[in-house]
């Protein structure tokens, strides 16, 4: 039997002109990709017994769309053979058209049937998919393509795997000499434990071309390692004291940048990056070498990357990994090197500035205030002896977003101010924070204190794609983002010394609790949102799942942000 590909093609970094096309295959070989007369090949690197290539395109037509294919070692492994699915399309940006930014987080990878639907709702992911196939099948969807897919935050769940991914553990390591690390049975530990937990999550057929044709960015969140990964340094010396976790964190980012972040970078960028000449040269050693450092020193390498989509900026920024989380009174979410890079790319001089991060900047008013009291007590606000009372409440809600790194949310905040204020070139029509993670889509609005400006500052906020909340934690996010809750944590976190931000905002929209996918539209000074879902009527849903029909895609919510 040929060598063939065990997952993918997935589309990821694409501009005006180039398109880079990442795989996975079965054995070492060449792979090469053709669209129309233009061909790219690249040779298969190996990462502890697995094999990737990412070919890069280059002299495409920008606002052009291509079909195009995948051989390896000669023989044509995509499309595949009887595939229903209408041909795989590489899509340039046009520069002046409007740009369709797709964005998520939260996708747990089910059967999609009446059991599955019941506990985690409808794939809106998959949904989306099926509805982006007919359309094209029926040439009526081309106004309506999407420039890019922004993934979030948990592509994978390590730490809450499904029956096949047991499955998968049990045998596994029934095979190989791991017991004296103690993994946990239901966690994924080893490189190769990532690379089966990928292949469940991106196999799904309707995902699978979703994912081959449609341009993708991706960043991790906590799941995408460990729930509540990097939440502070008791966590990070807690979890250390584990057998296995060098092995978990290697893996993990490893894995992450092998199947993630490479595509992310550009073809220069992914050819100066050392990981990429150290692997290689040095496959798997090299690779958990890299992973380590990054975990123990984590100013090592940036994680952040920023894209350019006609005249608006994207900034995907890392809020996980580079953390500087030793001492509770000098907490950074982004650590040095991607504070100076964050700070260096709030520029203006364009007329949309789209600031991604797997969590929200700006959380309803009672979560803000509590993580920020949090904080405070934390770091002995109210004296030493609440300061381990106060870690075990952060660990136990998560209390650990922007708000819970007060000097990080307010030097951001300031500097987009700036930007809004015309002081870092001319003032975007819109400042736009995206973020995923809290398992419930709004949209809140945000105005300076003290300061007119005419740049519109927004907080939009899409998940789960697939993982929707049990009632008993509905309730919970519903009650604390209520005005009542934002002003007794308010007073709280007075009482602890925090200041009132410079940034006052609210919820306009939300918040919803089902699965959904969002829709950023921009279209020169003008900028618009949409949330879809499939309806919430669980009866509907279950009897779709049993007949295997495709999920609704409904209208959510519309806004339309800014006029141009």
């Amino acid at each position: 039997m040929g060598n063939g590909l065990r997952l993918g093609p997935v589309l990821r970094h694409v501009t005006e002109t180039s398109a880079t096309i990442w795989v996975e295959t079965n054995a070492p070989g060449r792979v090469t990709v053709t669209a129309g007369d233009l061909s790219a090949s690249a040779d298969t690197f190996e990462v502890h017994g697995h094999h990737y290539a990412l070919c890069d395109l280059t002299g495409l037509l920008p606002g052009r769309a291509v079909e195009y294919r995948v051989s390896v070692d000669g023989t044509p492994v995509w499309p595949e053979a009887g595939s229903p699915h209408p041909p795989s399309l590489l899509r340039t940006p046009d520069p002046s058209a409007p740009q369709r930014l797709l964005f998520g987080s939260c996708r747990t990878p089910t059967d999609h049937g009446p059991v599955a639907v019941a506990r985690y709702g409808t794939d809106v992911l998959r949904a989306y998919a099926l509805r982006l196939a007919e359309s094209r099948r029926a040439a009526d969807g081309a106004a309506e393509e999407p420039t890019a897919l922004l993934l979030i935050g948990d592509q994978v769940y390590a730490d809450e795997i499904q029956q096949p991914m047991r499955e998968y553990l049990a045998a596994r390591r029934a095979r190989t000499s791991a017991d004296s690390l103690r993994p946990p049975d239901d966690e994924v530990v080893f490189f190769d434990e990532y690379a089966e937990l990928y292949r469940l999550s991106w196999s799904d057929p309707d995902v699978r071309w979703l994912l081959s044709t449609v341009p993708t960015l991706m960043l991790f969140d906590d799941h995408d390692i460990r729930d509540d990964w990097n939440t502070s340094g008791t966590w990070r010396r807690e979890i250390a004291e584990n057998p296995w976790w060098r092995h978990r964190i290697t893996s993990g980012l490893g894995s992450y940048w092998v199947y993630q972040h490479a595509g992310n970078l550009s073809p220069a960028q992914r050819a100066a990056d050392p990981v990429w000449r150290a692997l290689r040269d040095g496959g798997g050693a090299a690779l958990d070498e890299f992973a380590w450092r990054a975990h123990t020193d984590p100013s090592s390498y940036r994680w952040s990357h920023s894209h350019t989509f006609g005249r608006s900026r994207v900034l995907m920024v890392d809020t996980r990994c580079g953390r500087d989380v030793a001492d509770d009174r000098a907490r950074s979410i982004l650590g040095p090197v991607g504070e100076r890079w964050l700070d260096e790319s709030l520029t203006g001089d364009v007329d949309h500035l789209v600031v991604a991060s797997t969590l929200p900047f700006l959380l309803p008013k009672g979560v803000h205030y509590l993580e920020a009291w949090n904080e405070a007590v934390c770091a002995g606000a109210w004296g030493g002896w609440l300061r381990g009372p106060g870690e075990r409440l952060r660990q136990v809600l998560d209390l650990e977003h922007w708000a819970a790194f007060q000097r990080s949310f307010a030097s951001v905040a300031e500097a987009v101010l700036e930007v809004a204020g015309g002081a870092r070139g001319a003032a975007p029509a819109s400042v736009l924070f995206l973020g995923g993670d809290v398992h419930f889509s709004y949209l809140a609005r945000a105005r300076p204190r003290g300061r007119a400006t005419d740049t519109v500052i927004a907080q939009l906020v899409c998940s789960p794609l697939c993982n929707w909340l049990p009632p008993a934690m509905r309730r919970m996010t519903w009650l604390s983002a209520r005005a009542v809750a934002g002003l007794c944590c308010r007073v709280l976190a007075a009482l602890a010394g925090v200041r009132a931000p410079a940034l006052d905002w609210r919820l306009d929209d939300g918040p919803w609790y089902d699965n959904a996918l969002a829709t950023l539209v921009l279209d020169g000074r003008s900028a618009a949102v949409r949330w879809e879902h499939s309806p919430v009527a669980r009866t509907a849903l279950l009897s779709a799942a049993r007949s295997r029909t495709r999920p609704p895609v409904r209208e959510l919510a519309a806004h339309r942000l800014t006029r141009g």
